[in-house]
């Protein structure tokens, strides 16, 4: 399969309204990114920006509790493993988000959970769960899993195959031990509410995380070596999703350390194809 050239042209007409990832005083001319995260993670959306990777962001709002209950029902005696669910998860997000833009994306869908000795740990939510949760973790090691689900909805004439797959990158990570007075002010800070396992790595929960054996970008939700194999196997390179380097040439501009802002895509909702 030829790789897929990331013509900024391509898809214009039907590419949803929004400010490429790009500063606006650089000299190439202004395109649609060619990659839609089905994901609100703000980590997910700096790994993706620290990569230089151009992207936009769709998120969904799933039903995560009733698609695993129905999913774990249809499976019986045969559970799912967390790595299973989360790419189930992933797998709807992905779909989700390319049902609702205006397509011609390549669409990612992401998610995560942490599991120790079997149990899946998932977003606490509230702060009573959180801290019991960190008392229970402290000192230990688990695996998190991250599922990663592609949706190829290019056109046909722009190299879309209309292949649709995912795969799920784990690492092992090691927890500190925590002293209680710890992790009540982690927890007040409100930042493991909402995240899986209820800690981030690229947080305020960064000190809390001893080791990490695999991909570390796995923790954050998003293996970038895992997206490249993904990626070569709808003959698109990584390296096609970079955002135009600023040499600083042009009048009145300089290079940038930090990457730009990512935009949102309007939610614009498209009947499924048949």
């Amino acid at each position: 399969m030829s790789a897929a050239a990331h013509d900024p042209s391509a898809g214009a007409a039907s590419a949803p309204s929004a400010d490429p990832m790009l500063d606006p005083s650089a000299s190439a001319e202004e395109h649609e990114p060619l990659l839609l995260l089905a994901s609100a993670s703000a980590g997910r959306r700096a790994t993706l920006a620290a990569a230089g990777i151009e992207h936009q962001a769709l998120p969904v709002d799933l039903d995560e509790d009733g698609i695993l209950a129905a999913a774990r029902e249809a499976a019986g005696d045969a559970p799912l493993a967390p790595a299973e669910e989360v790419l189930l998860l992933a797998r709807e997000k992905a779909l989700a988000a390319t049902a609702r833009s205006e397509g011609g994306y390549v669409v990612l869908g992401g998610d995560s959970m942490l599991e120790i000795d079997g149990e899946v740990v998932g977003k606490p939510h509230e702060p009573a769960r959180a801290a019991e949760r960190w008392r229970a973790m402290r000192g230990r090691t688990g695996v998190l899993h991250s599922g990663h689900w592609i949706v190829d909805d290019r056109d046909p004439e722009d190299g879309g195959t209309g292949a649709t797959f995912g795969a799920t990158a784990s690492c092992a990570l090691t927890f500190a031990d925590l002293s209680d007075e710890e992790i009540d002010a982690y927890v007040a800070t409100g930042e493991p509410l909402g995240v899986a396992g209820g800690f981030t790595i690229d947080g305020r929960g960064g000190p809390f995380v001893e080791s990490v054996e695999g991909d570390p970008h796995a923790v954050v939700g998003l293996s970038l070596p895992l997206l490249r194999r993904l990626l070569a196997d709808i003959g698109l390179g990584i390296h096609e999703l970079w955002a135009p380097v600023d040499d600083g040439s042009a009048e009145g501009s300089a290079p940038e350390d930090d990457p730009a802002p990512v935009p949102d895509v309007p939610d614009r909702s498209r009947p499924a194809a048949p």
